[in-house]
């Protein structure tokens, strides 16, 4: 009755894939919004590389006001959706 479909994955394309130059554009570009919606330069700053396996991007705090915000109201947890 049942079918079994077997998928064998390429992990060096997939390798390839996460390392590529879109992805990377691409997680900068949500780490950007993440960054306007918590409240922009300077208080919060984006940094993308390479890692050893795929393309990374961060978001965080830069300022003291920025660190004690997030402490107590939490504006860089909550403008997360943003990257969506």
């Amino acid at each position: 009755m049942g079918t079994t479909i077997r998928i064998e994955v390429n992990q060096a394309a997939i390798r390839e894939i996460l390392k590529s130059d879109e992805v990377r554009a691409d997680l900068e570009a949500r780490a950007k919004r993440i960054a306007a919606a918590a409240g922009g330069e300077p208080d919060y700053e984006v940094d993308v590389r390479w890692g050893s396996t795929r393309a990374r991007a961060s978001v965080r705090t830069a300022t003291f006001d920025a660190i004690r915000d997030e402490a107590r109201n939490r504006t860089l947890s909550g403008a997360l959706d943003a990257g969506r």
